[in-house]
């Protein structure tokens, strides 16, 4: 790959590009998991204005964009939850998939943990996401748990929990 690839901090004006990239990508991702209403409501649940200022404004909460050629091509964002160090996004757009653009991001994201003095990084993913699952054991998460979260209006998280040691 020829392309240049740079990562650098979310910033506000950056909100609309990342709301569009998320939808491009989870309905990519997510049309034959999930219904296309809870696509909906966890996209405006999780990218509204609000939410992403609260990875500029909270300093437990981290956002990275990844850049092919100074476009926006994917993102990961950690934050600290109960306690624990989690990788709460990553997402890479269905056409720079498999290009080692998300394995960097976990490996800038595993950087950070073990900055700020973490022994391991977890995630929830759904049991469905075979892709993902895959991905995430290749850059050296296990299972942890199984777990089915109610996120309201008749919805669920049906997740694996993965850690990784950092």
């Amino acid at each position: 790959m020829n392309d240049t690839i740079t990562f650098r901090p979310l910033a506000a004006a950056d909100f609309a590009a990342v709301t569009k990239l998320a939808r491009i990508i989870w309905q990519a991702t997510y049309k034959h998991i999930i219904t296309q209403a809870q696509i909906d409501h966890m996209l405006a649940e999780r990218y509204s204005e609000h939410r992403l200022s609260d990875y500029l404004s909270r300093p437990d909460h981290w956002f990275e964009l990844a850049l092919v050629d100074g476009e926006i091509c994917g993102f990961c964002a950690c934050e600290v939850y109960q306690g624990e160090y989690k990788l709460d996004k990553l997402y890479i757009h269905p056409a720079r998939q498999r290009l080692g653009i998300g394995g960097m991001l976990i490996g800038r994201a595993a950087a950070r943990g073990r900055e700020l003095g973490y022994g391991e990084m977890i995630l929830a993913v759904n049991k469905r996401n075979e892709q993902a699952i895959a991905a995430y054991q290749k850059h050296g998460f296990a299972v942890r748990e199984s777990v089915c979260v109610d996120i309201g209006k008749g919805f669920v998280m049906d997740d694996f929990i993965m850690e990784k040691p950092l």
